[in-house]
């Protein structure tokens, strides 16, 4: 057994005490970082052992290391608007030695101590270099103020905001949120626009039943909010130069990083071709039909089929939004019922497309599956898991 997988075991033994007295001893280090952190520590206790454990199978595998770089990389940018610092990561660095040492007890040999000094420059010292870096280019968060809260149905809403500043975000990248809903909470939210020079934006958002943040947005947002806005994250695009023309799969409020791509690729007079499956439980909810008619009036590359699970909206959803009729020759194909896995697959493998995917997780790893079924390559397939 590698030192690698032989550490995953013993850390693995007694998970719960070993993140515990992980954290009980880093807050003695670095009090101030207690209130950087929610009052229940058990999401965050699992999060970041997960953290640990997918840096010590990459080292025992050595496969995908420049992805992990990357993705700790970025987790060390995100943790700039939390205000970490290099004090605080120094303080992990020790506490986090500290318990390694204690789980090891009499296993611990050279091997192991390497093993060690690895995790501790692949997590605290790689985060902290590239924190570091950004903060010589950019602020650790933006502020922005709420200046539009429509309520689209009861659980859905569509805010937009004023930022102070122009933001840097690609389109189809995902950003993170703070409101005064939920001080000290943060929440993933794609814009559906691309960067606005004036600092605009706008969020489509769904109140996730049990959600902590979501039902507050779409029920308590009030104009005049002053709202924080962290670091961009994703890699969803499209490759104009690559010749090949692209499927997009939308469900839901995922459509918001496809339509910012697309009202991106309208800048420009050449792109290739887009076929967009918009899916949704009942047709009510496909609020982003009537802009996505227009765009396919305009722009004679873009087909949108729009798709509800439901042949009918339930009375309390009675909005008018599915009595848009499809029109093919505008690129607005008729509206179909099923789910997205199905009714994309139906009409093919798309082996020959790039493929982006957007909306909740198990919508995207059913459709995957079912492409890949079909002949889509995995490598061609491309969505942000956050």
């Amino acid at each position: 057994m590698t030192p690698s997988a032989e550490l995953i075991s013993i850390l693995e033994e007694d998970s719960d005490r070993f993140m515990a007295d992980f954290y009980a001893h880093f807050f003695a280090l670095a009090p101030d970082a207690r209130g950087m952190f929610p009052a229940n520590m058990v999401d965050q206790r699992q999060i970041l052992f997960q953290v640990l454990e997918y840096v010590l199978e990459t080292l025992y595998s050595r496969i995908g290391e420049a992805e992990m770089i990357a993705f700790l990389s970025q987790l060390g940018r995100d943790h700039r608007k939390y205000g970490v610092t290099s004090a605080h990561y120094k303080a992990f660095s020790t506490a986090l030695v500290k318990e390694i040492i204690r789980c090891l007890d009499d296993r611990r040999t050279p091997a192991m101590n390497n093993l060690i000094t690895q995790l501790i420059t692949l997590t605290a010292g790689v985060m902290d270099a590239a924190a570091q870096s950004e903060a010589k280019t950019l602020p650790p968060y933006w502020e922005a103020t709420v200046v539009e809260h429509i309520r689209l149905g009861r659980d859905h809403a569509l805010i937009r905001l004023e930022a102070d500043g122009p933001l840097p975000y690609a389109a189809g990248q995902y950003i993170s949120v703070q409101t005064p809903q939920q001080p000290g909470t943060w929440r993933y939210l794609s814009p559906t626009m691309p960067a606005d020079p004036h600092g605009l934006l706008e969020f489509n958002v769904k109140a996730i039943e049990g959600g902590a943040v979501s039902p507050l947005l779409v029920s308590s947002t009030r104009t005049g909010d002053r709202w924080r806005i962290g670091a961009p994250h994703g890699s969803l695009h499209v490759d104009r130069e690559s010749g090949q023309d692209v499927l997009m799969v939308a469900g839901g409020t995922g459509i918001a990083p496809l339509r910012a791509l697309i009202l991106e690729m309208c800048k420009y007079g050449h792109n290739p071709r887009v076929h967009l499956f918009y899916g949704a439980k009942y047709p009510g909810e496909l609020t982003e039909m009537a802009t996505l008619w227009q765009l396919s009036i305009t722009n004679p590359w873009l087909t949108v089929v729009p798709v509800s699970e439901e042949e009918d909206d339930p009375w309390w959803l009675a909005s008018g939004r599915s009595a848009q009729p499809g029109n093919p020759h505008t690129g607005m194909h008729a509206r179909q019922t099923g789910t997205l896995a199905d009714i994309v697959t139906s009409y093919g493998g798309w082996s020959d497309r790039q493929i982006l995917i957007s909306g909740a997780p198990g919508m995207i790893q059913h459709t995957m599956r079912r492409l890949v079924e079909r002949g889509a390559p995995p490598a061609g397939i491309s969505y942000d898991p956050y």
